[in-house]
């Protein structure tokens, strides 16, 4: 899981322009291309990123994202435009199968799968690609597997440390994972990069291998020029048949890379030559455009946005004795301004929904509901009251202020104003994005409010839930924000993390949802939009509700 940065896309201008939708009734993205799509042409993919990183150890990238169209995991993402992705078994038959009570989890891989260089894909092959996981020297990817296999904490990798036990391949087409403790979600753990097979003989130059990877996926690396361009070419021994998640329609991809934002965008509205065929999958609409943008009709119908995204939330440091009081962070509750949150963000369309709960839509174990209900401006009187009666007057509170991102100051200060009409006085403290990390993840916890983004690196509500609120999350880099604990709450994320019925887990997750709520460690504000921009002849560009971003494994083409 991790916390997002909110991209210059969205402004208040843009509150004045984008009046056309509902922020309310949004349950399927809007804008974007699912015509049918042809085989054939080349796709091209603008950038703001100057690097890129193919090899599966080193990489963060979702299971949509490009790495995925060279490298095929054990499972893999499938998505629509209506709900969260699922699972699919990529190389293997199915998503797992699980024993001792879901701690040991076993796959058979499907027959015929090849390499792009003709060789078979191989259970051992996936069993190294995982150990190059724990290597320091590729350390970076994620690394959800390295704390649940057995034996994970004093592995050091395949170049040192020989072979982890945990894993096992009793034959070519078998591979055990023995987990220390239950895991329901490891059919998504295996979906990540480092599941993705690597041929030990291919690992010669181990600091390089992602420049020039062995595919397994639609795609192959043609060329390669660091910072600048990237091109992928036909895998010939790809078998669509095995292959649930990818469409492989374009004969070519082309990444062009450390692009301005604003020259992306430019681009794909002027949809000239190549540009007709590309897509941004980073660079959201940058403010200065959107009155262009929803100006043109022909335009914004280009936009891809989605329908949910990250929750943006107003964490409360429960450990200060201001927020000590639970009724006192219920009041901030009503007192928050959501709507004038959303107007820096941008507006319903283009900024997001008013979030009310934990877990964001589009995800298993969501539920609409809301245990605080006001107007969107918030109720102030209702804030008075609750303070009141809990005996709090002038009540003064710092927020710390994370002045990097973009609709950083803005947002703040819309919370300052809400609550300032509650009789509540907010100082703000803008800080460096590094500074503001220090300080809201450190030891000390030396703030009383902050506002930060969290999405999930997979679909499934422990992403929600576990990072934000666990006891064990608090302090040293975690992301227990509010610094909540409950111990009974610990407990029922350990039980709902071990569930390996999916239906069950997420209503667990569900429960927790309003069970932690109840406390008021935080306030949701807004679930977050992404909108991204593409050529007039790209096809199957959508943003699902999970996750906000295209999916590049199905993008095709039209003439």
């Amino acid at each position: 899981m991790k916390r997002t940065t909110r991209a210059v896309a969205v402004a208040a201008a843009l509150a004045l322009a984008a009046t056309a939708c509902n922020a309310n009734d949004k349950s399927a993205s809007s804008g974007g291309s699912t015509a049918a799509a042809e085989a054939g042409g080349t796709f091209h993919v603008l950038l703001t990123s100057k690097e890129i990183n193919y090899d599966p150890a080193k990489s963060q990238s979702l299971g949509i994202s490009a790495i995925h169209l060279v490298h095929r995991g054990l499972t893999s993402w499938k998505t629509s435009t209506d709900k969260a992705a699922e699972i699919v078994p990529d190389l293997a038959t199915d998503s797992g199968q699980p024993s001792d009570g879901g701690k040991t989890w076993t796959y058979k891989l499907k027959p015929g799968l090849k390499y792009s260089d003709g060789s078979t894909i191989v259970a051992g092959d996936i069993k190294y690609g995982i150990e190059r996981s724990f290597a320091p020297e590729l350390s970076g990817g994620l690394g959800y597997h390295k704390s649940l296999l057995a034996g994970g904490d004093k592995y050091s990798g395949p170049y040192k440390g020989g072979e982890l036990a945990s894993i096992e391949t009793p034959d070519d087409t078998t591979i055990v994972f023995k987990l220390n403790k239950a895991s329901g979600d490891w059919p998504w753990i295996v979906s990540m990069p480092a599941f993705s097979p690597v041929p030990k003989k291919a690992d010669t130059d181990p600091a390089h291998y992602g420049e020039k990877p062995v595919a397994s996926g639609p795609y192959q690396v043609k060329s390669f020029a660091p910072g600048s361009k990237v091109e992928f070419e036909r895998n010939p021994n790809w078998d669509k048949a095995s292959d649930p998640a990818r469409t492989g329609l374009p004969d070519a991809i082309v990444f062009e890379m450390g692009l301005q934002a604003d020259v992306v965008n430019q681009r794909l509205i002027a949809d000239a030559g190549d540009d007709k065929f590309a897509g941004a999958t980073g660079a959201s609409v940058p403010a200065a455009l959107i009155p262009r943008v929803t100006g043109d009709p022909a335009v914004k119908a280009r936009v891809a946005t989605s329908p949910s995204g990250a929750l943006q939330y107003l964490a409360m440091n429960n450990k200060r004795p201001a927020l000590a009081n639970v009724e006192v962070r219920k009041a901030i509750q009503y007192a928050v301004d959501k709507q004038a949150v959303q107007v820096a963000e941008g507006g319903p369309e283009f900024g997001g929904e008013l979030a009310t709960t934990l877990i964001t839509p589009g995800m298993n174990g969501y539920s609409k509901y809301d245990l605080y209900p006001a107007p969107p401006s918030g109720d102030p009187e209702k804030a008075k009251s609750l303070l009141a009666a809990a005996g709090v007057k002038n009540l003064n509170l710092v927020l710390a202020v994370d002045s990097d991102q973009p609709t950083g100051s803005a947002v703040a200060q819309a919370i300052q104003q809400g609550l300032k009409r509650a009789g509540i006085t907010v100082s703000l403290k803008p800080l460096g994005y590094e500074a503001w990390l220090e300080l809201v993840t450190g030891a000390k916890g030396d703030y009383d409010l902050a506002v930060s983004s969290w999405l999930p690196d997979f679909p499934s509500a422990i992403g929600n839930i576990q990072p934000l609120f666990a006891t064990s999350e608090i302090g040293n880099g975690g992301y227990n924000l509010s610094r909540y604990s409950n111990p009974a709450v610990d407990t029922a994320i350990n039980a709902a993390t071990a569930e390996s019925d999916r239906g069950k887990a997420a209503g667990q997750w569900g429960a927790l949802d309003k069970q932690i709520l109840a406390e008021s460690p935080l306030v949701p504000l807004i679930y977050a939009r992404n909108a991204f921009l593409h050529g007039s002849k790209v096809q199957n560009f959508y943003l699902p509700p999970y996750p906000p971003y295209p999916n590049t494994l199905i993008v095709g083409l039209s003439k």
